[in-house]
C-alpha cells in the first residue's frame, strides 16, 4: 500500500514537471490574449499560419507592475531576452517560415497575469528598433522607460526600413540621399488612463485601445531621423499614461508601433511611499487647513483685511521657504512640510506687521498682486502654450514668466481696491481645488506645482508638462470659476460704500499723538493725561469712603 502510494505521488510529481514544460499558449495574429504566467515556470508562445507577405512579427506582453522575462530562447541569455513590466520582442521571418515561439517567465518569483498581442508587419513596414545601438537586443522594439518625482524620460532605439523575407536588412549609417531609414519620422503619443484609477482592468483596456493609438490618444511631438530618440515628460504620481511611438515611412505611407511602456510614476512594491500612499496625512492636513482659509478669504478677505494679509504672506512665504528646504536640505517630506508652515506663520505675521507699522496699503497690496500674478502666470504655462521648445530654455521661461507677474501690477496701483478683492477670489478658490487635491486626483494641481518641479529640479526644463483633463478637471474649474466669482460680487457688493481699507492702528495713534501735541486749539489737547485722569478718579472714590470728621493724605 505505501509503495502504491509512493508510485502515485511520483507520477504526479512527473506529470506535473512535464506539464510545466510543455505549458503553451496559441496566439492569433493581432488579437490581444490573457496569459497567465506561473511561479517558476516557462510559458512557450506559439504563432502558426503566418501568411508569406509577413517579413517580422512582434510579442508584446504588458503587466501592471510585475516584471516577466520574453526571451527568444527557452533558457535567457543576455542579448536575447529582455525583463519589464511593458517587453516586447521583434523576429524577422525566414522565406517559407510560418511559425514562430518566444518564451516567457516570471522575474520576481510571483504568478503573474497580463495581456500579451503578436503584431504582424509586411517589408513595406518600418521596423522599430532595427537600429538600435544602445540597448542589449539586436532589434529593440521597447520603449525604455525611466521617472522620478519630476520627470518621466522615455528613450528608444532608432527605426529602419523594412525588408523582405530572405533580404539582408539595410544599413543604418548611409548618407540622406540614398533614401533609407533617414527618411523615417517618429511620433510620440500619450494616452491618460482614467485619473485616480489605479486597477489592472484599466490599464489592459487601456493597453487595448492604444492599438490604435492614433485615434485614441494625444499625439506629443513628431521626430525627425535626425532628432534625438529620447523625450521628458512631467510625471504625475498616481495618474496611470501609456506612451508610445509611430515611425513612418513616407516612400510608402506604411507605419508600425513600438512597445506601448506605462507608468504611475510611483511604486506598486515599495512599503514607502507607494501608490497607496500617495496621500499622506501630513499634506491633507496642510491643504484641508489652506482650503478652509481659502474658502473665508474668498468671500470675506477684504472685510477683514487682517486675517487676508496673515493668509497672503503665510502662502507667500510658505512657497519660498519651500523651495530653499528642498533644494539646501535632505530632510524628509513631514519634517520640511512642518518647518513650511512655521515659515509661513512667520511671513504672515511679518506681512501684518508691515502693514501694522507703517500703513502702507500699496506695498502689501503689490505683495498680493505678486501672489496674482503667479497664478496667472502658471495657468498660462498650464496651456499648451507653455509646451512651445522655446521654454525648454530656461533663461526665456523665467523672463516670460517674471513678465506675465509684473503685468499684473500696474492694475493694483490704479485699482487696489479692486485688485485686492480679485486676488481674493480667484487665490481663495484655487486653495480650495488644492485642498481636494489632497483627498482625490485632480490635474490643476500642477498648475503650481509644475513650477515647483522646474524651481526644484535644473532638468526639468526639458519635460513636457501635458497632464490630463478629465471628468474631476471639469468639475473642478466649475467650481473654481463658481467660488470665485461669487467671491468677488460678495465682496464687491460689501464693500461699496466702505472706506477702501481700513486704516493702521499704529499709524491712527501715532497721528493722534502728534495732533495732540501741537494744536492747542483743539479741546482734547487740554485734557490731563490718562495717568492723571486715573489717578484721580482714585482719589474721588477714596474720599467717598471715608468717615466723616476723617483726613486723608492727597495720593501723589
Amino acid at each position: 500500500m505505501t509503495l502504491k502510494c509512493f508510485l502515485l505521488l511520483l507520477l504526479s510529481w512527473v506529470g506535473n514537471l512535464r506539464a510545466q514544460e510543455d505549458k503553451r499558449v496559441v496566439f492569433s495574429l493581432g488579437r490581444f490574449q490573457n496569459v497567465s504566467v506561473p511561479e517558476n515556470v516557462t510559458v512557450q508562445a506559439i504563432v502558426s499560419r503566418i501568411p508569406l507577405d509577413v517579413s517580422f512579427i512582434m510579442l508584446q506582453f504588458h503587466t501592471q507592475h510585475h516584471n516577466v522575462t520574453l526571451s527568444y530562447t527557452q533558457l535567457p541569455g543576455y542579448g536575447s531576452s529582455i525583463t519589464s513590466v511593458d517587453a516586447g520582442l521583434l523576429s524577422t521571418l525566414l522565406p517559407a517560415q510560418s511559425s514562430l515561439s518566444w518564451f516567457l517567465k516570471t522575474a520576481d518569483g510571483n504568478n503573474v497575469t497580463g495581456i500579451a498581442v503578436i503584431l504582424p508587419y509586411t517589408n513595406t513596414d518600418p521596423v522599430p528598433g532595427a537600429c538600435n545601438q544602445e540597448f542589449p537586443l539586436d532589434i529593440d522594439p521597447n520603449i525604455h522607460l525611466q521617472y522620478n518625482l519630476f520627470e518621466t524620460t522615455i528613450t528608444f532605439a532608432p527605426a529602419n526600413i523594412g525588408y523582405a523575407r530572405g533580404q539582408s536588412p539595410p544599413a543604418c549609417d548611409v548618407d540622406m540621399g540614398s533614401g533609407t531609414r533617414w527618411r523615417l519620422v517618429y511620433e510620440v503619443y500619450q494616452y491618460f488612463l482614467p485619473e485616480g484609477d489605479l486597477s489592472e482592468q484599466s490599464l489592459i483596456s487601456g493597453m487595448e485601445r492604444v492599438d490604435n493609438i492614433q485615434d485614441n490618444g494625444r499625439k506629443v511631438m513628431t521626430l525627425s531621423s535626425h532628432e534625438r530618440t529620447q523625450l521628458s515628460f512631467n510625471s504625475l504620481p498616481g495618474q496611470g499614461v501609456i506612451f508610445t511611438v509611430v515611425v513612418k515611412d513616407p516612400a510608402f505611407n506604411t507605419s508600425a508601433a513600438y512597445v506601448p511602456a506605462h507608468t504611475y510614476a510611483c511604486s506598486f512594491n515599495s512599503t514607502l511611499d507607494s501608490c497607496a500612499m500617495l496621500g499622506k496625512v501630513s499634506t491633507k492636513v496642510f491643504f484641508t487647513v489652506m482650503g478652509a482659509a481659502g474658502l473665508f478669504v474668498c468671500f470675506l478677505g477684504h472685510r477683514f483685511f487682517k486675517c487676508e494679509l496673515f493668509c497672503m504672506g503665510f502662502g507667500f512665504m510658505a512657497f519660498v521657504f519651500f523651495v530653499l528646504i528642498t533644494r539646501t536640505t535632505a530632510l524628509e517630506y513631514d519634517i520640511r512640510l512642518a518647518l513650511t508652515a512655521v515659515m509661513g506663520v512667520v511671513g504672515g505675521v511679518v506681512l501684518l506687521m508691515c502693514w501694522w507699522r507703517f500703513g502702507s496699503v500699496i506695498a502689501c497690496v503689490l505683495v498680493v498682486g505678486l501672489i496674482l500674478g503667479f497664478l496667472v502666470s502658471s495657468i498660462v504655462f498650464f496651456t499648451p502654450f507653455g509646451d512651445l521648445s522655446i521654454f525648454h530654455n530656461d533663461v526665456v521661461f523665467w523672463v516670460v514668466f517674471v513678465c506675465i507677474m509684473v503685468i499684473i501690477l500696474p492694475f493694483f496701483i490704479r485699482w487696489p481696491r479692486e485688485g485686492n478683492i480679485i486676488t481674493c477670489g480667484v487665490v481663495g478658490a484655487y486653495t480650495v481645488v488644492l485642498a481636494v487635491n489632497a483627498y482625490t486626483y485632480t490635474s490643476l494641481s500642477y498648475i503650481t506645482l509644475d513650477v515647483l518641479k522646474r524651481f526644484l529640479n535644473h532638468d526639468f526644463s526639458r519635460a513636457f508638462i501635458s497632464v490630463p483633463m478629465q471628468g474631476i478637471d471639469f468639475i473642478m474649474i466649475t467650481i473654481w470659476v463658481v467660488l470665485g466669482v461669487s467671491g468677488n460680487a460678495v465682496q464687491l457688493y460689501r464693500e461699496r460704500s466702505r472706506l477702501f481699507f481700513p486704516p493702521s492702528p499704529y499709524v491712527m495713534w501715532k497721528q493722534e499723538r502728534e495732533r495732540r501735541k501741537t494744536n492747542v486749539l483743539d479741546p482734547s489737547h487740554h485734557k490731563p493725561s490718562i495717568t492723571t485722569r486715573i489717578l484721580a478718579r482714585v482719589q474721588q472714590l477714596t474720599r467717598r469712603t471715608e468717615p466723616a470728621g476723617e483726613s486723608t493724605p492727597l495720593l501723589l
